[in-house]
């Protein structure tokens, strides 16, 4: 009997860590401009918001591990591989010691701007 309370904690615990990455990736998905993800050389918007607008409902109506797993697969995608390329371009990489700071009064959201030279 220990066991099998001990198994529903553990399945809980495993379907809120899937519920919640689903969320975050979708929210951070969400507020990203459409523009940064044609910049990145991304997915459109539109294909991250439907894959994981999918996975989200998916993992609140059907809890199939096999599902919840290929959601989960899509989302750490998102989160390692799209949002920080998206954070790049919009210029909201700001952690981490990559360009060694802030850039100048003359950053445009892709890059410094020269003007036209």
């Amino acid at each position: 009997m220990l066991r099998d309370g001990f198994d529903s904690i553990l399945w809980l615990v495993v379907g809120l860590v899937f519920l919640g990455m689903a969320v975050a990736a979708l929210v951070f998905a969400a507020m990203a401009r459409e523009d940064a993800y044609r910049a990145a050389e991304k997915q459109t918007k539109k294909f991250w918001l439907i894959l994981l607008g999918i996975n989200l409902v998916l993992n609140l109506l059907l809890p199939m591990l096999f599902l919840q797993i290929a959601g989960l697969i899509a989302a750490i995608v998102f989160m390692v591989d799209v949002r920080p390329a998206l954070r790049e371009v919009s210029g909201g990489g700001g952690r981490g010691g990559r360009g060694g700071g802030g850039g100048s009064s003359s950053d445009g959201p892709y890059g410094p701007y020269n003007g036209g030279r």
